[in-house]
């Protein structure tokens, strides 16, 4: 009997940790024989754990939404984890989420083993950070869930996303990890329609939904997601990207940008700016400086800034004659 309760907890634990399991994976994982596997099951729906069962060869279990939140089982590393986790969305980046975060740490915290909450406690007190300040603008709570369950399913999504121009536009994704940097959550996926890397802000999202459709994993540009969303927002201020169209040689442009911004030749005679810029101000003073037609630019923001410039520096006159003998004076 106590083999079996060991194994069925340890088959709670496999089903809660991943989202599908063929039939053959788990009595692998698990030492036993298909028809024992199938017992277990039984027994965990028995306790009220709704589990699903896909029959036949090559059939499969995975744990599917019940009616109440059912006991989780965590082994150590996890509790741990859960607890820290659990301070810090407390303290907190996201909106409508801090007290419950309250009423589940005290939970977590109160049926803890000793050892456990020792390591849990001395894990918070190196976490505190007192003076944070004003987080800013929160992510929504069911953004980050129904934005972490894609990135853990491999599920499409699709969201609607205001950027820092205000403009807004329509996206659907491949979620791979989301990040915190800057007291702020992104998003690090793939952008389907841009067939392009993108992050993006969860504060500055809407209508965040699965498209129930699944895709196959891809690698992080250099490998990390944090770093990925750090170079982003180094190229544009919180992500945002100040590029340029200009009628005059890469050769000519460069030199006269220096090592300031990427220039891209993309035609005879013509070529593309992408600028490392945390604001349009500094694109636009090096598109001035670039001594060549500016024929396109991105975003808004830099559009706006450009056409400022030109009409103020476009209607210099020169000096009055009245005003240029001003200087003599008299007794």
């Amino acid at each position: 009997m106590a083999d079996t309760s060991v194994r069925t907890l340890q088959l709670l634990s496999l089903l809660q940790s991943h989202r599908y399991w063929s039939g053959q994976e788990l009595a692998d994982r698990l030492g036993t024989s298909l028809r024992t596997l199938r017992r277990d099951v039984d027994r965990l729906r028995e306790l009220g754990y709704p589990v699903d069962a896909d029959r036949g060869v090559g059939g499969g279990y995975q744990m599917a939404p019940g009616a109440a939140m059912p006991p989780l089982v965590l082994d150590d590393d996890e509790a741990v984890a859960l607890t820290v986790g659990l301070h810090l969305a407390a303290q907190a980046t996201v909106s409508g989420i801090a007290e419950s975060a309250v009423r589940a740490l005290a939970k977590a915290i109160q049926v803890m083993p000793g050892r456990l909450r020792r390591r849990a406690e001395a894990l918070r007190a190196a976490l505190v950070s007192p003076g944070l300040g004003d987080p800013g603008p929160q992510a929504g709570a069911d953004t980050l869930l129904t934005l972490a369950q894609a990135c853990r399913d491999q599920v499409r999504a699709g969201f609607s996303y205001t950027d820092a121009a205000e403009r807004t536009s329509a996206r659907t994704v491949e979620p791979v990890q989301l990040v915190v940097v800057g007291r702020r959550w992104y998003l690090v996926c793939f952008d389907v329609d841009r067939a392009d890397w993108r992050s993006f802000r969860l504060d500055r999202m809407a209508a965040v939904s699965l498209t129930g459709q699944r895709f196959a994993p891809r690698a992080v540009p250099g490998g990390d997601a944090a770093a990925f969303v750090e170079r982003s927002r180094a190229r544009g201020g919180s992500g945002d990207e100040f590029s340029a169209g200009l009628a005059g040689s890469a050769e000519q442009v460069q030199e006269q940008i220096g090592r300031w911004a990427q220039v891209t030749a993309t035609g005879a005679g013509r070529c593309r700016v992408d600028f490392p810029a945390g604001n349009p101000e500094w694109a636009a003073f090096a598109l001035a400086a670039a001594g060549a037609q500016v024929e396109w630019a991105e975003p808004a923001a830099l559009r706006e800034m450009l056409g400022d410039w030109s009409r103020r520096l476009g209607s210099v006159r020169s000096q009055p004659r009245a005003s240029r003998s001003c200087g003599t004076g008299h007794g």
